[in-house]
């Protein structure tokens, strides 16, 4: 069933197409809210309360319109509107949550080491160079699909990816994950 179908059927009040829709966006929308606030949890209840959100706003959405970036439009909002009321600014990462089965080999521990590097320097970006970054390369929306779903511009996007990867590329340089460029290596 493609997304034209599902949204059709559940326009038309189908929930087993719905079921269709949830199964196919769960984990990407998963992955976003859980890299936008840090905890497994709350981003379980972020992408609960976004699915709930687009079954009772599906009649409003436009037909022949890519669906990905309208979900991830109501998670953002679900998070932002959340983040507000909590009013946190930002929230660490959950140091807990698994992000690949242990192995033993070498390349496995750097390969290991190399995310957590990665996962720390995307915890200190602000939160709204964290979420075009998240969006753009975690979510892989393109920069219109970003811009529709943060609610800004094009442009902003395109200005807070390159501030949020030179600040992620310096602190990964710090850290000794990247090379720095020009040092003969």
């Amino acid at each position: 069933m493609t997304d034209d179908e599902a949204v059709l059927l559940c326009q038309n009040g189908d929930r087993d197409a719905f079921r269709h829709v949830v199964e196919q966006y769960k984990n990407p929308l998963y992955g976003t809210a859980y890299l936008m606030t840090g905890n497994a949890a709350i981003a379980e209840e972020h992408v609960q309360e976004a699915f709930l959100r687009a079954w009772r706003g599906i009649r409003t959405f436009r037909r022949g319109r890519p669906l990905k970036p309208w979900l991830m439009r109501i998670l953002v909002n679900t998070v932002l509107a959340e983040r507000r009321r909590r009013s946190l600014a930002t929230a660490p990462l959950d140091e807990s949550a698994p992000i690949a089965a242990p192995t033993r080999s070498a390349e496995s521990i750097e390969a290991s080491e190399d995310r957590e590097a990665l996962r720390q320097a995307l915890a200190r970006l602000s939160p709204e160079h964290r979420q075009v970054v998240v969006l753009r390369y975690f979510a892989d929306l393109t920069v219109p699909q970003v811009a529709r779903s943060a609610g800004v511009r094009e442009g902003t996007v395109k200005s807070r990816l390159h501030r949020a990867l030179r600040q992620m590329r310096e602190l990964l340089e710090q850290s000794g994950v990247m090379e720095v460029a020009g040092n003969g290596a």
